[in-house]
């Protein structure tokens, strides 16, 4: 049995992937451009850290490396080991990735919320043609 949920899983990743349906395109689609989005905000917030830390006194970022490091680390959600930012500006681009982190987390969950309601109610209409199919063939 869990082969089975397994194997239907990668079928729906592989079919998601493929854009198979509308319904596997909708999500492909959403979930590549949340993850571009993300790269991009990463990207930049990580020049932006850099510009508004570099000269602070016992700042840890003092690269674009260790600004990238650490803005990945914030919008991933997880606490890196580079301290706090020290300058207020960016503390203020702290909370903004923070809060733009809780949106991508709810964005995804939305996204595949729609999707799995989406699929169901397909799945629903394949069967219910299939049973009217079946009666037609019998009749």
């Amino acid at each position: 049995m869990p082969h089975r949920l397994l194997g239907a899983l990668l079928r729906e990743v592989y079919d998601v992937a493929r854009a198979r349906t509308p319904t596997h395109r909708h999500l492909r689609d959403r979930v590549a451009a949340i993850a571009l989005l993300s790269i991009i905000v990463n990207l930049v917030c990580a020049l932006l850290a850099l510009l508004l830390e570099r000269h602070a006194p016992q700042t840890q970022v003092r690269t674009y490396g260790s600004a990238l490091f650490w803005t990945s680390t914030q919008l991933l959600t997880v606490s890196s080991s580079i301290q706090n930012p020290i300058t207020d500006g960016a503390r203020v681009l702290d909370v903004v990735m923070e809060l733009y982190a809780v949106t991508v987390v709810t964005s995804l969950a939305g996204c595949f919320g729609a999707f799995f309601h989406r699929r169901g109610r397909e799945r629903d209409e394949a069967e219910r043609l299939e049973s009217a199919a079946r009666a037609a063939g019998a009749g």
